[in-house]
C-alpha cells in the first residue's frame, strides 16, 4: 500500500510541475513580445534565483516521491514485510511532509521568484510593486521546509526500522 500511495503522489506532483511548465510555455507564446527565459536571467541576480531553484526542486521533489514509492515496493513486495503499527504514523508523516511541505516550499519559491522579477507587472503593465515578495514568503518557506525535513526524517525511521525489523511475512505456496 505504501508504494501505491507514493506512486500516486509522484503521478499527482508530476502533473502539476507539468501544468506549470505548459503554463509557463503559453505565457511565452501570449507575450511573444518578450522571451520569459531573457527576462529571467537578466534579473538572475535578485528574485529570478528563487524562480529557477524552487522549479528545479520541484521536479526534484517528483523524483524524489517515485524513489520513495519504489523503496517501499521493494520493502513490501520483494521483502515482504508490512509497514505497522506505530511506524504507519511515520510513514504517513513522510506522505504528508513530502506532498506538503516539500511542494508547498517550492511553489513558494517559483511564486516569489516570478512575481519578485517583475515579470507579471510587466506583462500587466503595471510598475513592480513585489519586489519585497521574497522577504515576505522567507518563513514560510523556512516552515515548509521544516515540514518536508520532519516528513523525511520520519519515514526514514519508519522504513529503516521497517527493514531490519522482525522476519518477512510467510506468503502462501501455490
Amino acid at each position: 500500500p505504501w508504494g501505491n500511495r507514493f506512486v500516486l503522489s509522484a503521478i499527482i506532483q508530476g502533473a502539476v510541475i507539468t501544468g506549470l511548465t505548459v503554463s509557463l510555455i503559453l505565457m511565452q507564446a501570449i507575450f511573444s513580445n518578450v522571451s520569459l527565459i531573457d527576462f529571467l536571467s537578466v534579473s538572475l541576480d535578485g528574485p529570478a534565483k528563487w524562480f529557477f531553484f524552487g522549479y528545479f526542486m520541484y521536479i526534484t521533489l517528483v523524483v524524489a516521491i517515485a524513489i520513495t514509492a519504489i523503496f517501499y515496493n521493494h520493502l513490501e513486495s520483494n521483502l515482504g514485510k508490512q509497514v505497522r503499527g506505530r511506524k504507519k504514523y511515520l510513514a504517513w508523516t513522510q506522505l504528508i511532509g513530502m506532498n506538503v511541505g516539500g511542494a508547498a516550499t517550492t511553489i513558494l519559491l517559483i511564486i516569489a521568484g516570478f512575481v519578485g522579477t517583475g515579470f507579471v507587472s510587466f506583462a500587466a503593465g503595471t510598475q513592480n510593486q513585489a519586489e519585497y515578495l521574497t522577504s515576505l514568503v522567507k518563513v514560510p518557506v523556512a516552515a515548509f521546509a521544516v515540514i518536508f525535513a520532519l516528513g523525511m526524517v520520519a519515514g526514514g525511521i519508519a522504513y529503516i526500522t521497517t527493514y531490519l525489523g522482525g522476519p518477512k511475512l510467510s506468503k502462501p505456496k501455490d
